[in-house]
């Protein structure tokens, strides 16, 4: 029997490993050795015996970078907004394109009229396209049924992406996300509804690791989105924030105190927030596409995150409204052009810090123990991910141990 079923050698590896000293992770000229889909070892290439392996390929110098996540999408949804888009930017106010039918509850039309089977066919180019680029790891949100039949049709759909592509899947329950049209004017009694009916289904199918809710002035207040964490975590549920995309209502700060895994969009973010999310090791997840798509001004705190030690992720938020953009290495890049993050610190914020975003430990990284999730790119440096989106492809990309793509 072979110690190791899969042995790459010669490779340049950004490991995102926070024992390696050196920028990136990075570790030249090395080998990973690979036993059960795991990652078993990562060692210099002239140190790996191949006769321990039951099969050995050549890297060729090529640079071996961790599997990407996305750690925010909403992924599942029926139709399009692109006449809205078009409106837009016509000088169209959003207040006339909702009256003709438009914003978010145009999407929850669509994907209420949509079957499951309708919803995954629709969903699987999208995911395609950003496993393309080396994603191995997608969280997907519901939010677009805001009914119970409707909320785990859409759940359901995230988990068979997971079943039909070669991708992990972490599913987070949105209901939280709009007040349907049935309670329109009762805000408090959907928050009810979500607490008693819709998220306990959800936990009880298996279908949701996580609830998220979106605390705004056009969402929810701090006392709703207290109640439907506090139900989340009584369903052992872990808990995300929408939080500070528009207005500073201190949402952060409340999902931190609760011991949320990541606090998302953060533009209007305060400096008790900050400190809060440092306290309490909750990830800050940005999302430069939507701040784009919207023509925001107000951009995060960065330099508050960098200086408080609150670790930074990266995601698509693809969703039809406001972020329609199925390329994680183009956030990359915006979020160094626009946030002012370093290539080092987008390159870790889609993995390592993208991972932690979902609470799990072993991906993001390149190293003993981790799932065998990676790609193999034909470039010199890892900064080169975030200079240029789109070139190169990845040549190879590992999921599980094997080669998925080629």
């Amino acid at each position: 029997m072979s110690q190791w079923d899969h042995l790459w050698i010669h490779l340049d590896v950004a490991s995102a490993d926070p024992e390696v000293s050196e920028a990136y992770g990075l570790l030249r000229d090395h080998a990973i050795a690979i036993k059960d889909g795991r990652i078993a070892a990562v060692l210099p290439s002239d140190q790996a015996d191949p006769h321990l392996a039951a099969q050995v390929h050549h890297g060729e110098g090529r640079l071996a970078v961790p599997g990407f996540t996305d750690c925010h999408t909403h992924l599942v949804f029926g139709g399009d907004r692109a006449w809205e888009f078009e409106e837009r930017l016509r000088g169209t106010p959003y207040t006339e394109i909702a009256k003709r039918g438009g914003g978010i509850l145009s999407t929850v039309k669509a994907t209420r009229a949509a079957s499951e089977d309708e919803l995954v066919d629709l969903a699987l180019p999208r995911a395609k396209a950003l496993l393309a680029e080396g994603t191995t790891r997608l969280e997907i949100k519901s939010g677009y049924g805001l009914t119970l039949d409707d909320e785990l049709k859409s759940l359901r759909a995230a988990r068979r992406i997971g079943e039909l592509l070669p991708v992990e899947i972490s599913t987070t329950l949105l209901s939280a996300h709009a007040v349907p049209p049935e309670y329109k004017g009762r805000p408090d009694d959907y928050v009810a509804h979500v607490c008693e009916v819709i998220l306990p289904a959800a936990a009880e199918a298996g279908l949701a690791d996580a609830v998220d809710v979106f605390t705004e002035g056009i969402g929810f207040s701090l006392e709703q989105t207290r109640k439907v964490f506090e139900a989340a975590q009584a369903h052992g549920l872990a808990i995300k924030g929408h939080t500070e995309q528009l207005t500073n209502m201190g949402g952060t700060a409340l999902a931190a105190s609760m011991g949320a895994l990541s606090a998302d969009h953060l533009e209007y973010l305060d400096q008790a927030g900050v400190d809060a999310m440092a306290a309490s090791g909750t990830v800050a997840a940005l999302l430069p596409g939507a701040f784009y798509f919207l023509r925001e001004t107000q951009k995060p705190p960065i330099q508050a995150l960098r200086d408080a030690g609150v670790p930074m992720a990266l995601a698509t938020d693809f969703n039809p409204g406001t972020s329609p953009f199925a390329s994680l290495r183009w956030m990359m890049s915006q979020a160094c052009v626009m946030f002012g993050l370093t290539p080092e610190e987008a390159f870790l914020g889609v993995t390592r810090h993208g991972a932690a975003a979902l609470g799990i430990a072993d991906e993001g990284r390149i190293a003993a123990g981790c799932k065998a999730h990676f790609s193999l790119f034909d470039i010199a440096h890892p900064n080169l991910l975030a200079y240029q989106p789109g070139l190169p492809a990845p040549a190879v990309r590992i999921f599980r141990g094997e080669v998925v793509d080629a």
